[in-house]
């Protein structure tokens, strides 16, 4: 019996470059496996991300439209661009800017425009502050803060926050006490004092400058608002109150009803009442066709 020798043929090399066919067709496994659970990793991701946008710790609940604002752009949201480059050193704070049609004191905007601006007090729980800044972005509205120097000590990440949401962050001097009442060189450290933290935590001194325990600067403490390097005293033409806890349709009622064209409303942060009112205001200036602006673009 004759035997037949089938010569062996030599090795056929796979996709991968690898002479072992036998690796090649297991190569594809390895290169998959890898791809399934980073669409895992990513789902439980964006899970967590829903249910952290959904909370807060003060117990308000978080609109779902909110975990829509993964999908803009990191140039049309300041937030969304510092956390997808976590190492790129936040920019400086806008400073402070003189509008050559505006009086010192300021206190309204045009009023050939369908702009307003809300204005917040800047001291109280952050977790409140937070809640309140939220409920403005999901409106697509943007605010001003007017933050106290030693509410900034106590809490320095909420500037950042404040900015990173889009609103105007300026000056209420440092420790919120009655500065109109202040020998010039105590007003001016009051002034100085937030001035300082301001801009140690975000590069600027902040573009506005709002006095403590008044709606109107004396001339001393304009004067001394202006050495610091704030062109205008900020003032409002509409208080809400919020301040006296009246409860929140109160709240609503008390700026809707004053508000108009150009309005400058004074709010405040760390009242539950006004968290409760800003989903009405801004619904109620919706339907009337006002925008809620910062002050800078009110001005503008």
């Amino acid at each position: 019996m004759v035997r037949v020798i089938t010569p062996a043929r030599p090795p056929q090399p796979s996709p991968d470059g690898s002479p072992d066919g036998s690796v090649a067709r297991a190569a594809p496994e390895p290169r998959t496996v890898p791809d399934r659970r980073a669409a895992l990793r990513s789902g439980v991701a964006l899970a967590a991300g829903t249910l952290a946008a959904g909370c807060s710790a003060t117990g308000v609940v978080a609109h779902p439209v909110a975990a829509s604002r993964t999908s803009v752009s990191p140039s049309a949201n300041p937030a969304a661009a510092s956390s997808a480059n976590p190492s790129a050193k936040p920019a400086a704070a806008p400073a402070p800017r003189r509008f050559p049609q505006q009086p010192a004191e300021i206190t309204h905007g045009p009023r050939d425009r369908p702009r307003v601006a809300l204005t917040f007090h800047g001291q109280g729980d952050p977790a409140v502050a937070k809640a309140l800044l939220g409920e403005a972005e999901k409106a697509g509205a943007r605010v001003t803060v007017l933050a106290v120097g030693s509410w900034l000590d106590e809490h320095p990440g909420i500037a950042r926050r404040i900015l990173d949401g889009g609103h105007d962050l300026g000056n209420h001097t440092l420790r919120h006490l009655d500065i109109n009442a202040m020998s010039e060189a105590d007003a001016e450290a009051e002034i100085r004092g937030c001035a300082d933290r301001l801009r140690r935590l975000t590069g600027s001194i902040g573009t506005w400058f709002r006095p403590s325990r008044t709606p109107s600067a004396s001339a001393l403490v304009a004067g001394v608002a202006r050495r610091v390097g704030y062109p205008h005293v900020l003032s409002y033409d509409v208080d809400s109150l919020d301040y006296t806890s009246p409860g929140a349709p109160a709240v609503t009622r008390q700026v809707i009803g004053g508000v108009r064209d150009g309005s400058v409303v004074s709010l405040h942060f760390g009242y539950a009442d006004t968290v409760a009112a800003l989903p009405a205001v801004l619904e109620e200036l919706g339907r009337r066709g006002l925008r809620a602006v910062t002050t800078t673009e009110l001005l503008n």
